[in-house]
């Protein structure tokens, strides 16, 4: 499998063609302490293992089947952008967006695109920063004459 591993590294870029899809479902983190072939982890959209267990970020039914307790319920948002995995600023950008819209925000990096797990009740919220923060972006670069680019 030979896959475009540079990504995208200007911000202004990233910002202006981010295209924030709000993916369907709700979603939760859970502390996983079980081991055995139906812990949960193969349903997982997100697995980090930490010195005090492995964290897991499973649909909420998943999680409620399964038994393990959660309480942060989150909506997922992808950044369909491929970024390159040392962009500078991109994350730093979203965060303070949404920071200044009063929305947390966990932010995990894949291979191609970048996660935001928000809190389910300000997803639509989130969403329009984002979009207010790309919309920006584009204007920006269309006053720059650097449009052709994003």
């Amino acid at each position: 499998m030979d896959h475009d591993a540079t990504g995208e590294s200007d911000l202004g870029v990233l910002l202006a063609s981010m295209s924030p899809v709000l993916n369907g479902g709700s979603y939760v983190f859970v502390l996983d302490e079980r081991s055995g072939d139906h812990d949960g982890a193969e349903d997982a959209i997100v697995t980090v293992a930490e010195p005090e267990g492995r964290t897991l970020v499973l649909p909420r039914e998943r999680a409620e089947s399964l038994g393990l307790p959660y309480g942060f319920v989150a909506s997922w948002i992808t950044l369909q952008v491929h970024s390159a995995l040392d962009a500078v600023g991109l994350t730093a950008a979203v965060a303070a967006a949404l920071t200044r819209a009063g929305i947390s925000a966990n932010v995990v990096a894949g291979y191609f695109h970048d996660h935001l797990f928000v809190p389910e009740e300000r997803r639509d919220d989130a969403m329009s920063v984002l979009a207010e923060l790309s919309a920006r972006a584009v204007a920006t670069a269309e006053r720059s004459g650097t449009r052709d680019r994003a």
